[in-house]
């Protein structure tokens, strides 16, 4: 008896964002950031992928969304390496690299209890002061916080 190689195949998007080059780790965090779990969209996720790049990857398919500036800096703390593909038409129209900005306004909560931003209606403001490690610095009470103390609010 024969054996005949079964392949899966995923559709492509014809609108949507793909997200690619995250790291498998950060894969699950980035589906909770952005409330994808939440979504009606038709959302299609590979984890430990094989990539050239990384060894192992993770990727995100999102049916007709786009991401706001916002967004992508939500996944930038997460992902910071990771790629968006912007498809329409079944064709990739728009390919970046996700990078932190200089600031973060109103994306993280400051870890200070004593902070302004956590006793008045005050927008948190952050300055990234290491791009590499993810480390950024509260303007308020210049509270320095790393990748793994970040919560998103």
């Amino acid at each position: 008896m024969s054996e005949q190689k079964k392949e899966l195949v995923v559709v492509a998007l014809e609108n949507g964002t793909v997200i690619d080059h995250i790291p498998s780790d950060k894969l699950f965090k980035v589906v909770s950031i952005l409330g994808l779990d939440k979504s009606e969209k038709q959302i299609t996720i590979g984890n430990n992928l094989t990539s050239k790049k990384s060894g192992v990857k993770g990727i995100i398919k999102i049916s007709d969304k786009y991401f706001k500036a916002d967004e992508i800096d939500k996944i930038a703390l997460v992902a910071p390496n990771a790629v968006l593909n912007i498809i329409k038409d079944y064709k990739v129209v728009e390919k970046q690299t996700i990078g932190l900005p200089e600031e973060i306004h109103d994306i993280i909560k400051c870890v200070n209890p004593k902070c302004i931003t956590n006793n008045q209606p005050v927008p948190t403001r952050f300055e990234v002061v290491d791009k590499k490690n993810i480390v950024v610095k509260c303007h308020y009470c210049e509270s320095m916080i790393g990748q793994n103390e970040i919560e998103i609010k």
